[in-house]
């Protein structure tokens, strides 16, 4: 059955803008208490990445949740993945990230957690929308959810995050530059690698409520790349507002996708006899990562964009690594969802055990030139109901031939259509992607 609020990544949308609105808030929040006051005493954790209208929304959800008799556990500003795993050491009934991921600050959005620390099944979800869908009543005075904070939050997550490499490790004498977006991992980031001995420059580190994945982070690594150069720096990591997603910076600043730092995990854990399954990656998974894994022995499985289906392929294949190009990445021997600053942490592991620089450990893998438009419009569209798509579509694959590929796609979370062209010809897959997008907004606009 359709979910009327949730989409593949919760619930987001821009602020003001219904179901993005204060009022909406208290009532998912009571309707999210209703769902989980059915199993008992216990509590829910409430956490939010640094844009100002979280602060609107964590009070919005803790009044909502209160009405419903179900305590609440505030942890303010936490990377997402963090609040995954404090929902799961701390043995809460959810956890609740307050967050639009990579989205500039006038958006924002809501994840739920379940109890495993991996997102709720879709029958939860259900019944939280048929509660939003009632009417709102509130229990008696004496049963009313009471709220605390939790305040060794930051430090529980930091212990975490250094415990998920070997702790003989040393990464002394290795720089690092930091860019953490503004974003929720600002106090986070930096204190992970340089207590395990690095050496860190921060940037994107001073959140104003308004600056999150303002030109900067993983949506923007350019601004790294500089300041790599700049600071001669070993690599640089960029993270994005809510720190489930990561870009890295090679010595002679040129980016490295989150493609190409599935296979250096991938190759590193096949190597130490440690690789279980295949790799998932996505519809969008560059085709010379399927290729590089492919000499390697290790099969790709591709799953639609979203990280809720690469974990859903990841637990059907049983592997244990999957991800996107945009650089969220699931490394299940770790964590239970995507987390940048783990994520960053094995591919440091792996230079430090082979000796080797970042640049040349993703020389293994040859990236195809890949074209990605976005067309934005004002709202979300369905592709196979416009007249004219399917054709331009197939003109450009007829072209293309076996040499590359066509994914034409809307948005999950944005009101966007995704162009992605693909193939050995650079020049070739410049031209073919304009055109087709040229194509796509007239299809639309028509």
């Amino acid at each position: 059955m359709a979910k009327k609020y949730f989409g593949t990544d919760g619930i987001r949308g821009k602020v003001g803008e219904y179901p993005i609105t204060a009022d909406f808030m208290l009532k998912l929040g009571w309707a999210t208490g209703r769902v989980f006051a059915k199993e008992g005493s216990g509590f829910v954790l409430v956490g939010k990445d640094t844009r100002i209208s979280g602060y609107m929304f964590e009070s919005a959800l803790e009044a909502g949740l209160s009405a419903a008799g179900v305590d609440t556990r505030m942890l303010g500003p936490m990377p997402t993945p963090g609040i995954a795993y404090l929902t799961r050491t701390l043995r809460a009934k959810a956890g609740i990230v307050i967050s639009a991921s990579h989205n500039p600050y006038y958006d924002n959005g809501i994840k739920f957690f379940s109890v495993n620390g991996t997102k709720l099944p879709d029958e939860l979800e259900h019944q939280i929308e048929q509660y939003i869908d009632a009417p709102m009543t509130t229990v008696e005075s004496a049963k009313l959810g009471k709220v605390k904070r939790v305040s060794d939050a930051a430090g529980r997550y930091i212990e975490f995050c250094k415990a998920t490499v070997p702790p003989h490790l040393d990464f002394k004498g290795m720089r690092i530059v930091i860019d953490c977006a503004h974003g929720a991992t600002y106090h986070i980031a930096p204190h992970v690698f340089s207590e395990v001995g690095a050496e860190v420059v921060t940037i994107g580190g001073e959140p104003d409520g308004l600056n999150i994945n303002d030109e900067c982070g993983a949506t923007h690594p350019e601004a790294l790349a500089a300041k790599v150069w700049e600071y001669r720096a070993d690599l640089g990591i960029a993270l994005d507002g809510d720190g489930d997603r990561i870009i890295m910076v090679d010595h002679k600043g040129e980016i490295v996708d989150g493609d190409e730092l599935i296979y250096i995990i991938a190759k590193s854990r096949q190597e130490e006899g440690k690789l279980q399954g295949p790799v998932v990656g996505t519809l969008m998974s560059n085709l010379g990562m399927e290729h590089a894994l492919k000499t390697l022995g290790i099969p790709l499985f591709r799953a639609n964009v979203g990280d809720r289906y690469v974990m859903e392929l990841l637990t059907e294949k049983n592997g244990m690594l999957g991800g996107e190009g945009s650089g969220h990445i699931i490394c299940l021997d770790k964590t239970t969802t995507g987390d940048g600053i783990v994520s960053a942490l094995q591919v440091l592991a792996e230079m430090q055990r082979t000796g080797k620089s970042l640049h040349e450990l993703k020389s293994g893998m040859k990236k195809y030139p890949q074209v990605l438009i976005n067309i934005r419009t004002d709202k979300k569209v369905k592709l196979d109901e416009i007249d004219g798509i399917k054709k331009a579509v197939d003109s450009v694959e007829k072209k293309l031939g076996d040499k590359g590929r066509v994914l034409l796609r809307s948005s999950g979370t944005e009101p966007l259509v995704r162009v992605m062209v693909e193939g050995v010809d650079e020049e070739d897959v410049n031209k073919y992607a304009n055109q087709l997008a040229n194509d796509v907004r007239k299809a639309i606009a028509s």
